[in-house]
């Protein structure tokens, strides 16, 4: 059962009659009169006993984006349910209008409706439905809650999405639409044309100049079905945050970017995430599934707060394949985790793969070094510029070893890394 504030009121009332009459019976005479309307009331309103629920559980959504979940409200009473329903979901799943005002007759069923719009990323789910039915006086009614399972999945937003035209278009030019094409490692024949002032003399086809008593050059075009081997680092130091959200959040931004990129260009793509253990392998999905995918897999990945085993994680890509690939390890650039731990394996994945490193930088630390207005900020500028020294001192190591460094802010690091993949494509490097 559950009270309102008529209820209340109508206690307070009680005041008028002991000022009229002040006696000790007063006061319980009218506790008597209010407890014994609150129960007419209360058995006046009937069961909650009598409503079927059944919920469908809304596809999943990206983050940020509105979906609705609808609840079946069937009435297997005799009578007319007039009451109010209440859908609660955890505060991540952003839940709105989540009461209603029902009214179902006698073997009917109505569909109320929830908006959802998740704060966070993952499973986010209900936790019961609440149905409450007031009596004829409004003072007391009755109050049932169920369990009802629902969960929305609120997928990574993929912001840099919108990066991607501008990058398909550069792809373009690499693939064959550009005028010129010259011959390097990593390319494959493409076609024969005329030759026209400034080609290369290397790469005309005497054959088929003989053949066709014109001068023919070959075309050539960077070669696809290259390898792609993406690893996410969910380790402490993808936690900590930078601005609004953590690093892991934009570390996924970043490998859906160079994912959807790769995989327009023809190449394979394989994700590999984790920190102590492996929490998600995306391998050997063919390019129509990838992107589902792989946002399927990010959906729920948490950082935990451990130190990433950089062995058993390059254990895992060894296990992909060991032929010559481009592996990009999605971690923070921290000097002392680099070194503890990344370097060592780092030195034989290098001479096996092509291997990037990309990095989400906090530019607050930009902002603390030119801020020296009082003494206080004068430390912080320079514990700042310490800290940036390291971090680019550890990126002059990792590139001894012929590692790439990409250390960008977060609203710059997928598109620096996707550059970056079209650079090394360019080049005939992958």
């Amino acid at each position: 059962m559950f009270l309102t504030g008529r209820f209340l009121i109508l206690v307070l009332l009680g005041a008028v009659p002991i000022l009229v009459w002040p006696n000790y019976a007063v006061p319980f005479l009218w506790v008597l009169f209010c407890v014994v309307l609150m129960g007419l009331d209360l058995a006046l309103a009937g069961t909650t006993k009598s409503l079927a629920l059944a919920r469908s559980d809304p596809g999943p959504v990206r983050l940020g984006e509105t979906t609705s979940c609808p609840i079946m409200v069937t009435n297997t009473g005799t009578g007319t349910f007039r009451g109010l329903l209440r859908d609660s979901w955890q505060p991540s799943a952003g839940a709105r209008d989540a009461t209603h005002r029902i009214t179902v007759p006698s073997g009917e069923t109505r569909a109320v409706t929830t908006t959802l719009t998740p704060t966070r990323r993952g499973d986010r789910l209900a936790a019961r439905v609440t149905i409450r039915r007031l009596g004829p006086l409004g003072l007391a009614g009755r109050q049932r809650s169920v369990v009802l399972p629902g969960r929305v999945r609120a997928l990574p937003p993929f912001g840099a999405r919108r990066l991607l035209p501008s990058r398909l278009a550069h792809l373009r030019q690499l693939d064959g639409r550009s005028a010129v094409r010259t011959r390097g490692q990593g390319t494959e024949f493409d076609s024969l044309r005329d030759y026209v002032e400034g080609d290369d003399v290397r790469s005309i086809d005497w054959r088929a100049t003989a053949r066709r008593r014109s001068v023919v050059v070959r075309t050539w075009q960077p070669e696809k079905d290259r390898h792609i081997v993406i690893v996410l680092d969910t380790s402490r130091t993808s936690a900590g945050r930078v601005g609004d959200s953590p690093r892991l959040d934009a570390a996924m931004d970043a490998a859906l970017l160079l994912a959807s990129l790769a995989s327009h260009a023809g190449d394979r793509v394989d994700l590999i995430a984790g920190d102590r253990r492996v929490h998600r392998r995306v391998v050997g999905v063919d390019r129509t599934r990838l992107m589902n995918s792989l946002v399927t897999a990010m959906a729920d990945l948490e950082p935990a707060l451990l130190e990433a085993d950089w062995p058993l994680l390059g254990a895992e890509v060894a296990k992909i394949g060991r032929q010559r690939a481009l592996l990009v390890l999605l971690t923070p650039l921290e000097p002392a985790a680099v070194e503890e731990s990344l370097l060592p394996p780092l030195s034989v994945l290098a001479q096996r793969y092509k291997v990037v490193i990309g990095s989400v930088a906090d530019p607050a630390l930009e902002e603390m070094v030119a801020d020296r207005d009082d003494p206080a900020s004068v430390y912080d500028a320079a514990a700042a510029a310490r800290t940036i020294t390291l971090r680019n001192r550890t990126a002059i190591a990792l590139r001894r070893l012929g590692v790439d460094v990409v250390d960008a802010p977060p609203d710059k690091l997928p598109a620096r890394l996707a550059d970056h993949y079209l650079l090394l494509k360019s080049q005939g490097l992958l």
